[in-house]
C-alpha cells in the first residue's frame, strides 16, 4: 500500500507520474495472469500421447495457492485459431473462487505428411505429444513387422 501512495504524491511531476502508473499497469497485468507453480503437484508433468483440447488434469491440482480453496477449475479466455493448417486452441486455467490464473493451456493440431499431429503443453495438464496415421493401416506399424 506504501507504494501506492508515493504514486500518486502531489508533489510528483507529470512525467515520473506516467512511469509510475506504467509499471503500476505492469505489474498488475504480470500479477494476475501469470502462471502459478504453487496451485499444482507437478509442473508440466508427462502425459506421454494424452492430448487434451479442452478440461483440465486435476489430479495435479493442489488447490488455488491465492485463496487456499481447492474448488472446480473454471476454463476462461478460450481461443482458437487457423494457422496455415495448424489448430492452435489456447485457455486459462482459473479459480472458480478468486478468478486466479493457475495455468496457460495450449493445444495444437495439425495433419503432416499422412500424420495428424496432437500437441499440448500446461503446467497443470502437463506435456504430450501424439501422432497417428490418416491412412487406414499405419506405414510405421507396419515397418516394425518386418
Amino acid at each position: 500500500m506504501q507504494a501506492l501512495s508515493t504514486l500518486f504524491t502531489e508533489d510528483a511531476n507529470c512525467k515520473s507520474f506516467q512511469i509510475r502508473l506504467i509499471l503500476l499497469l505492469v505489474l498488475f497485468f504480470f500479477n494476475k495472469y501469470k502462471m502459478c507453480n504453487g496451485c499444482v503437484q507437478k509442473e508440466y508433468p508427462d502425459r506421454g500421447s494424452i492430448c487434451l483440447e479442452n478440461g483440465s488434469y486435476l489430479m495435479n491440482y493442489r488447490g488455488c495457492a491465492q485463496c487456499h480453496h481447492r474448488d472446480f477449475v473454471m476454463i476462461c479466455n478460450k481461443d482458437a485459431e487457423d494457422d496455415d493448417g495448424e489448430e492452435i486452441v489456447t485457455y486459462d486455467h482459473v479459480c472458480k473462487n478468486c478468478d486466479h490464473v493457475i495455468a496457460r493451456h495450449e493445444y495444437t493440431f495439425s495433419v503432416v505428411d499422412e500424420y495428424q499431429e496432437y500437441t499440448m503443453l500446461c503446467m497443470l495438464c502437463g506435456k504430450a505429444e501424439d501422432s497417428i496415421s490418416v491412412l487406414p493401416d499405419d506405414p510405421r506399424q507396419t515397418a516394425s513387422l518386418f
